[in-house]
């Protein structure tokens, strides 16, 4: 078997703490992200599921809580630091590709500046994670293909094991994977170690598995909500025509990367068009695709540089993506403050004539893209609960509701502040740790929404706001936090009425 190339570490070390280093900087740009809020509050509450997600995002939020706190720069460190290790893999597979300097160079400082890269892993999410498992696997993979060495095979098992603890949709990579083997490679189905390695994956994922049949299977109902709620808009040509603008000019490496897959790594190939074949089936979200990017960005790395040639002029094309970039950096990351990426996204309207990622889900355009004005708000909302709570005479007789995950986890990073009460909400996984009672004597309810309740009127004498997000960028803009106060009966009776509905998580 012909040896791998240098490894060309310089290079990939200067593009690995390129990486950490831009998003460390971009890390405070902005606030928390809603959902960021919501994986925070899953680390308050560890358990082996959650009716939107696996258990491993809770599990990390929770560890990086007790180890760096809950500030915006702690929640985004992580993310930050895994994309270094992102370009490391990504360097790797092009070795394995039998890839050459230019071949790693081209490859890596695409991983850093693909819009879908630089906005990944600026977010604590589950998206980072799942990415990270998609590249490992393909790089696995590519070892036991290049070395026929079978304990690659159990590494890959305990991979898919993690990958499955983390994000659902790892099943479509490791589904196209397997029928690409049983495609091109069928003999690997008398290989033990195999059969080995999937039931080591199948040993992690049980506890979960478990979690998921005593919770009348809370993945399925979160599914079939997604499905009706925003899968059923999804248009099928944008899933196809997004990889363009995920990649920007890394989708001059997309196309000749599946070529060069179909040439020489057909299983690879296979899985590539599995996994697409079946997001356009089921109308799945375009950033779905990304786990194939690393396979495609790496073969077209290595084909453009044996199309090219040993000329310097070669390094050329990785410059020019580099410099082509660079302007539309704050569409995929916020290096830039929250006044200058209002002009920015303005400055775009008014000379070219174009909203890029400011039409939400309400179908109207607004000032920013909804991602980042979901990065707005939390900070204010935190400060005046906190506040109104200094002047609560007995905060230990008042509870405090939320209408959503986001105003939720914002509420319960503050617990304990000035009295400040765990939140209650029947949003995604904080519906499962609603009380069944409320403690008696009960002064005041906090209620947080956009509007105040119209069914506590005749439960409560009076009701005042005391405070607001007043951001009109942010997504949460107009968001109150109303105090109902004397009780005109006790206050249980609504409550377990309102328990009896048996409010949905979705």
């Amino acid at each position: 078997m012909q040896q791998a190339k240098h490894f060309p570490s310089i290079w990939v070390t200067a593009f690995t703490l390129l990486a950490i280093v831009l998003h460390l900087y971009a890390a405070t740009s902005l606030s928390y992200h809603r959902d960021e809020l919501l994986y925070f509050a899953l680390g308050y509450h560890p358990d082996w599921g959650y009716p939107s997600v696996p258990p491993v995002i809770g599990w990390l939020a929770g560890l990086v809580r007790i180890t760096l706190g809950t500030s915006v720069f702690a929640v985004k460190f992580l993310p930050a630091v895994l994309s270094g290790v992102f370009v490391w893999l990504i360097a790797a597979i092009v070795k394995e590709m039998r890839g050459g300097t230019f071949a790693t160079v081209l490859a890596c400082a695409t991983a850093v500046f693909m819009p879908v890269s630089l906005r990944t892993f600026h977010l604590f999410q589950p998206v980072h994670l799942d990415l990270i498992w998609w590249t490992v696997l393909t790089l696995l993979l590519l070892r036991y293909l290049n070395t026929a060495r079978s304990r690659y095979l159990l590494y890959l098992g305990v991979v898919v094991g993690v990958a499955l603890l983390t994000k659902y949709l790892v099943l479509l990579w490791v589904g196209g994977l397997l029928l690409g083997l049983l495609i091109f490679r069928p003999t690997i189905f008398r290989e033990r170690h195999l059969y080995y390695g999937a039931g080591i994956a199948l040993l992690i994922w049980v506890p979960n598995l478990l979690w998921q049949v005593t919770h009348d299977w809370a993945a399925v109902g979160h599914l079939q909500a997604l499905s009706r709620q925003q899968l059923v808009n999804v248009n099928r040509m944008n899933i196809l025509t997004d990889q363009l603008t995920m990649a920007f000019a890394g989708s001059l490496l997309l196309v000749p990367g599946l070529f060069q897959l179909l040439r020489r790594y057909r299983v690879l190939a296979t899985a590539v068009c599995f996994t697409f074949a079946v997001l356009l089936l089921l109308r799945g979200k375009s950033y779905y695709a990304m786990g194939t990017f690393p396979a495609l960005i790496t073969a077209g790395a290595v084909l453009w540089e044996k199309w090219l040639g040993p000329t310097g002029w070669r390094y050329v094309l990785p410059v020019a993506m580099v410099v082509l970039t660079v302007p539309i950096l704050p569409l995929g990351l916020p290096v830039i403050g929250e006044a200058a990426l209002v002009t920015y996204f303005q400055d775009l309207e008014r000379d070219y004539g174009i909203v890029p990622g400011r039409r939400w889900e309400d179908g109207k355009i607004h000032p920013l893209p909804q991602d980042y004005a979901d990065q707005l708000g939390w900070t204010e909302l935190q400060q005046a609960l906190v506040a109104a709570y200094a002047q609560e005479p007995s905060p230990e007789t008042t509870a405090l509701y939320c209408e959503n995950y986001g105003q939720a986890g914002a509420a319960l990073m503050v617990k304990g502040h000035q009295g400040v009460p765990e939140p209650i909400s029947f949003s995604d996984a904080f519906n499962y740790w609603v009380p069944d009672s409320l403690s008696e004597p009960f002064t005041a309810f906090y209620y947080i929404n956009d509007e105040p309740a119209s069914d506590l009127d005749d439960w409560f004498g009076q009701v005042e706001v005391v405070g607001a997000i007043d951001k009109p960028e942010a997504r949460e803009y107009g968001t109150r936090i109303y105090r109902y106060s004397e009780p005109l009966r006790p206050f249980q009776e609504f409550w377990t009425a309102r328990l009896a509905d048996d409010p949905s998580p979705y």
